[in-house]
């Protein structure tokens, strides 16, 4: 009986991915953190701006 059944090749392959789901989640997460602190800093940029016009 070889290392490679299939039983073994599922059980890697199911890591892999849960893996590699894991990594894309967290660049995802990491856009959309930075989308949202981006729109903070110019919401707070935006009103200063208004502030000194006036």
């Amino acid at each position: 009986m070889g290392r490679n059944n299939e039983r073994n090749i599922k059980k890697h392959n199911d890591k892999l991915h849960k893996a590699q789901d894991k990594a894309k989640k967290a660049v995802m997460d990491r856009k959309e953190k930075l989308k949202q602190i981006t729109k903070k800093f110019n919401e707070g940029k935006s009103s200063e701006d208004n502030q000194i016009e006036q």
